[in-house]
């Protein structure tokens, strides 16, 4: 938690950042649980026209008094025509949803921002955590990450003994991601969706194809993991993974 709020902001609310796990309600943790049931108000992340993940996840534990605060993403690609710009875009949203949450806290009522997976790992709640944290209190609670989540439905160990994990963005160039792969022991590369048909093929030009796995989804009613070699790109929603865990050591 922070340091206490500074001195005229005695009666503002709190702030706190919930993660909810990756998709099944059974992996949000007892004291995001807690967290989540005290506070008045509930924010959550969404694309336009849909409930979004986390709110989602943690619906049917919310009580009819509680206000849901919904913060509504103005795109969900970074691949946008000239002359929009995804980072101003994105940068303004920020603002605009901080002040939001902040005429919340003002009045006096805790806000809690529920987020899949942990907050600090790719969370949006991160960059309200920016713009909000030092001028009122604040807490984290971490959650069961999304990778964690997708390599327990595979029933795949991630990393052995001194391996290292590297986790990967699918929005880089190529080659970027061909050079960050061919170092690791293990990957976990997140953010695929468009970027699907590219992050597979260079899997294939360093030989990993096969040692990979991929998984959408993990944890939820509609998950889905299959083979990397038969899926169409054009199928694959953000929410989607591919690991490719350690090589197996033998003691």
């Amino acid at each position: 938690m922070s340091d206490a709020a500074p001195a005229g902001h005695s009666k503002t609310g709190r702030l706190f950042g919930l993660g909810v796990g990756p998709g099944d309600p059974e992996l949000i943790t007892l004291k995001a649980l807690r967290r989540l049931r005290e506070a008045p108000v509930v924010a959550h992340f969404a694309a336009r026209g849909k409930a979004g993940n986390a709110l989602t996840i943690i619906e049917g534990y919310l009580a009819p008094e509680q206000c849901v605060q919904p913060l509504i993403y103005p795109v969900t690609t970074e691949n946008l025509p000239p002359p929009f710009c995804y980072e101003t875009a994105l940068a303004n949203f920020y603002d605009e949803s901080a002040a939001v949450v902040a005429a919340h806290l003002d009045a006096g009522r805790d806000v809690a921002v529920v987020c899949e997976g942990d907050p600090f790992l790719y969370g949006s709640f991160m960059y309200l955590h920016d713009r909000l944290a030092e001028r009122y209190e604040t807490e984290v609670t971490p959650g069961v990450c999304a990778m964690l989540g997708c390599a327990s439905v595979l029933g795949t160990p991630l990393v052995y003994r001194n391996q290292t994990l590297s986790v990967i963005s699918g929005v880089l160039p190529a080659d970027e991601l061909k050079r960050r792969l061919a170092d690791s022991d293990a990957a976990a590369i997140m953010k695929l969706g468009s970027n699907f048909a590219k992050v597979r093929g260079v899997l294939t030009e360093l030989g990993l194809l096969e040692r990979a796995h991929y998984v959408e989804r993990a944890t939820m009613a509609n998950q889905r993991i299959a083979p990397l070699a038969g899926i169409d790109p054009a199928t694959v929603p953000y929410f989607a993974m591919i690991l490719v865990p350690g090589a197996r050591w033998a003691a």
